[in-house]
């Protein structure tokens, strides 16, 4: 199949770059801001559009690699077109295949697939997708092309249902994004003890990597540690005690997912009292 990229940004890099590294063929790349298309035809050993009508002509799939917001504009630029026989795919965790519009009365295949991975660098994150998990919606007479061809780059892959894709998007936001957030405000409450910026963000680092690696290989129950697990109702009154507003809030709203795995992790325990506080 010849894929085309219709959007020049750091998926479209990444993922145009790991096609063409397992010898798919990527025809090219259209984009509104013409030095990006140029960089990732480069980047990718295909060809710079600039004319978009050219690329969807020349290709069998395209992958809509822009902003959420802009998926369905591109779409109705596209649309118009001959797209018999073509697959139209986009990247976004939150949005289905739905926002292709009548797609099979035109006659072609809508597909939304998104990796499970924080792209983060145009040039480097493809390396880390061969480990990803990639998750497809969309055209059921297409569907199981579609996951052959990523499972053939060994990677795993889960079809799921377009009512599932927000709460989805939902679950990739809580592993990545709001981490950060959380992390970020113990760096936070670090610097407000007498640590510098930098202290507070190393001091972390290796609660913060053996704690990731240890949920990695042996699951969240099995990690779980510190004073909700172990019922320790005074440890957590005084953090409440001293922490104001949204940061008592956010200690709160997690802490109650924590009891959640606590319970299953200690069966025989009775957090019954933890229960109220956290309320």
């Amino acid at each position: 199949m010849k894929i085309g990229f219709i959007g020049a940004g750091k998926v479209g890099f990444s993922l145009g770059k790991y096609l063409a590294d397992n010898n798919q063929t990527v025809v090219g790349y259209y984009s509104e801001f013409k030095e990006d298309a140029i960089e990732a035809a480069e980047f990718t050993g295909s060809t710079n559009y600039s004319q978009l009508k050219l690329l969807v002509e020349d290709s069998d799939v395209l992958f809509l690699t822009v902003t959420d917001v802009m998926i369905e504009k591109v779409w109705n630029q596209i649309k118009e077109t001959n797209l018999s026989g073509k697959i139209i795919c986009h990247t976004s965790g939150a949005l289905s295949s739905e926002v292709f519009s009548d797609i099979s009365r035109r006659g072609g295949f809508g597909f939304s697939i998104h990796p499970l991975f924080a792209v983060s660098d145009k040039y480097h994150s493809y390396k880390e997708l061969s480990g990803s998990y990639f998750t497809i919606e969309g055209s059921k007479e297409k569907i199981e092309d579609m996951k052959t061809l990523f499972e053939s780059f060994g990677n795993h892959v889960c079809v799921i249902s377009k009512e599932d894709k927000v709460k989805y998007h939902g679950a990739a936001a809580i592993a990545s994004n709001l981490v950060v957030g959380l992390i970020g405000l113990s760096e936070q409450l670090l610097v407000e003890c007498g640590f510098d910026k930098e202290s507070a963000h190393n001091a972390l680092s290796p609660i913060i990597k053996g704690n990731i690696e240890h949920i990695i290989s042996d699951g969240c129950e099995k990690a779980l540690t510190g004073p909700i697990e172990r019922n320790d109702i005074e440890t957590v009154k005084k953090h409440l005690a001293v922490l104001d507003g949204n940061h008592n809030i956010a200690y709160q709203a997690v802490s109650r997912q924590v009891l959640e795995i606590a319970k299953m992790k200690n069966k025989d325990r009775d957090y019954s009292n933890m229960e109220d506080i956290l309320k």
